[in-house]
């Protein structure tokens, strides 16, 4: 049994996690001024506009920032757990498990992907590899 809780899904970031489970990274944009945002919100943190869009990532980026996760260990995740913060080549960051990625190989601005896993209670969400790895 795990202690992780379910996705806390509201109508601002629905859209993000429809995507991901269809194998895609959408990120939202203001319609009004153009800045893209994440996480997912319901206002522009620059020019305040509800109106917005989406833009699908190219998935690729950099590796900004990692941890290695040791305590407390849920039995959903396989320990030591990497996770990482990466900079999409759109600019913005998200952070994720990195998989598939010696933990000692691991090193700021290593070129990295997203790509898609199952997770907890069965819900998909990305998942941080080198590129050229499975979706």
């Amino acid at each position: 049994m795990t202690a992780v809780p379910r996705l806390t899904i509201t109508q601002d970031n629905q859209f993000w996690f429809d995507a991901v489970r269809e194998g895609r990274l959408e990120i939202q944009q203001c319609s009004n001024c153009g800045t893209l945002r994440h996480p997912p919100g319901p206002a522009c943190p620059a020019c305040r506009s509800f109106e917005w869009k989406t833009v699908e990532s190219s998935r690729r980026g950099t590796l900004h920032s990692w941890t290695i996760i040791h305590h407390p260990q849920d039995p959903a995740f396989e320990y030591p757990l990497a996770v990482g913060l990466i900079d999409l080549d759109e600019g913005i960051r998200i952070v994720a498990d990195i998989a598939g990625v010696d933990h000692d190989t691991l090193e700021i601005g290593m070129e990295l992907e997203v790509g898609f896993s199952e997770h907890a209670h069965g819900e998909i969400l990305p998942q941080l590899r080198k590129p050229g790895g499975d979706a």
